[in-house]
């Protein structure tokens, strides 16, 4: 077994996406200035506005704080590992697992590029293979419950990497590579873009 591909998320990345940290300070933002609007509504001053909102400015930073915080110990504390005849990810902040995906349960590699050059490349498993949702996060295609898939998240040069996969599971699997078509930043691939193709 011959190691192809090592790498972890770009933390900034996984913290944008998988934290959804630019959502969360749109909501902060919006909070501190409607604090300000309604002041000023109620007869208030701008120094009295900017006061009142100054209060609400430690608890967002705070919070967003937090979530980078978290963000960047789960992107130290993941490692992905594409082998010749698997998927490997290492993962946990407090309590580290490596989940194992040997190509027999792989369907297919999907490809999504980001606007600053990372991407997430999901997997889909055969037939009715699966795994928890809660046990994957934040390492899973984003709202599939019910067929669950594991998914590198936030890698860089991710187009380079999914032909590298499709081509393993090709040869893992006696089927056929589907070549990746150049991708401009933020355009999702559908998941047949990247495949093991069965002959």
């Amino acid at each position: 077994e011959r190691i192809l591909w090592q790498g972890a998320p770009r933390w900034t990345s996984l913290f944008r996406r998988a934290f959804h940290g630019r959502t969360i300070a749109i909501y902060f933002a919006l909070l501190i200035g409607s604090r300000g609007v309604s002041v000023m509504l109620n007869g208030g001053g701008i120094v009295e506005a900017l006061t009142a909102m100054s209060y609400l400015l430690p608890l967002a930073v705070a919070g967003l704080g937090l979530m980078a915080l978290v963000a960047w110990l789960t992107a130290r504390a993941t490692w992905y590992t594409v082998t010749n005849r698997r998927v490997l990810m290492r993962a946990g902040v407090v309590l580290e697992i490596t989940f194992n995906f040997p190509y027999s349960v792989v369907d297919s590699a999907g490809l999504r590029v980001h606007a600053e050059g990372t991407g997430d490349i999901p997997l889909r498993f055969t037939n009715d293979n699966s795994i928890a949702y809660s046990h994957l996060w934040p390492h899973v295609r984003p709202w599939r419950f019910r067929h669950t898939g594991p998914m590198l998240r936030s890698v860089e040069e991710p187009q380079k990497l999914a032909t590298m996969l499709a081509q393993a599971i090709a040869q893992a699997t006696g089927g056929v590579a589907v070549p990746v078509g150049s991708a401009e930043p933020s355009r999702q691939l559908p998941m047949s873009g990247v495949a093991a193709a069965s002959q």
